[in-house]
Parts: structure tokens; sequence; C-alpha cells
């Protein structure tokens, strides 16, 4: 499965199911939302990689959970669902919206195949600094570089290249981000903080 070859799920062997993740992310959606140091600890066990700070707003879902790699400052906004049959590497600073789905997972095209129960899955890597928008779905073997946004419900088919906006469906490149909106939106933050003081 991991290899990215066809498999067929009810075939892994016990010890390799999807139910401990599934079991910590249960305890994590049942919990409420004020016990932010349980729900983080869970977590701790379920993602790989320990990040300082990070958080992913219940409720949420996994396919496996210990098939996700997160980076620093890592934020996930709620009803995520990671289908995570294969890696899915999230880099520093990344934000998710609300509902996005990361889906590793495929099924092939062929329908006489696809009655086999037969599935494979490839990776998903999203670089550091990534916004995506809510609703944003991103399929097998995608690659977002970094800095990159991806506009709300973009369904993410192809890689997306670094720096850059990306909409629609299927998600194409909107246009570069620029030294333009780096100063716009740095005018708008020192506004904020002069406002604060």
């Amino acid at each position: 499965m991991l290899a990215g070859k066809l498999y067929v799920t009810d075939r892994i062997r016990a010890a390799n199911r999807e139910l401990p993740g599934q079991l910590i992310v249960q305890q994590i959606n049942q919990l409420p939302l004020d016990q932010v140091d349980q729900i983080i600890a869970l977590e701790r066990q379920l993602f790989r990689g320990q990040p300082e700070t990070f958080f992913v707003q219940p409720p949420f879902a996994v396919d496996y959970g210990r098939h996700i790699t997160i980076g620093e400052n890592f934020y996930c906004n709620v009803d995520a669902v990671f289908l995570d049959t294969s890696w899915i590497t999230i880099g520093n600073n990344v934000k998710i919206g609300p509902r996005v789905n990361l889906l590793t997972a495929g099924h092939p095209i062929d329908a006489p195949t696809r009655t086999r129960l037969l599935e494979f899955a490839q990776p998903i890597t999203i670089g550091d600094n990534v916004w995506l928008g809510g609703n944003v779905t991103v399929l097998p073997g995608v690659t977002i570089g970094a800095n990159s946004v991806v506009g709300a419900g973009a369904v993410v088919t192809k890689d997306i290249p670094e720096n850059v906006v990306a909409v629609g469906n299927p998600a194409r490149v909107l246009r570069p981000i620029t030294a333009k909106d780096h100063d716009d939106w740095q005018a708008q933050a020192d506004a904020y903080d002069r406002e604060r003081k």
C-alpha cells in the first residue's frame, strides 16, 4: 500500500490496520472543545513529527493517522479528512481551512479491475507556509509548493508550484504571489499593530 502498488484493504494484516488511529480520533472528537491540552496530547500520539506548536481542530477524520507527518505551527480547521493510506507530509506554518480533504487513496479507472476491490495510494506533500482554503480537495500524488495559496473549493489534481495562487476545479495557477502582495499585507499588519498599541 505504502509503495504505491495495487492492494486489497481486507488483506492488510491486523497489526497494520487503521483501527488504532481511528480510535484515537474518536476519543479526540468526543472531548469537550475547551480541553485543548488533552486534545493536543492525543494528537501527539496520532501524528508523526513532534512540533512544539500545532492544533487540528476537532472534529476530523483519519484513515490511519500514523502516515501523517506535520510541521511546526500547523493549524487545521474543523471537519478535515486525512485519508492517509499513503504518506501525507505537511511542512511548517501550514494553515488548512474547514472541510479540507487530503486523499491519498485511489481506485482503478477500469471497472472490472475496480470490482476486484483493488486500490492504490500515492503520497501528498504540502510545502512550508502553504494555505489551503475551505473545502479544498487534494488528490493522490500531488505536491503543493512552498508559500502557495489554494483557493476555497479547489480540487487539486496536479502539482502546484511554489509562490502562486491556485483556484478552480481542476485547480490551476491564477497568478504568482508578488512583492506587491507582501508589501500590501505587511502595511495592513503594521497598521493593525499600531492600532493595538
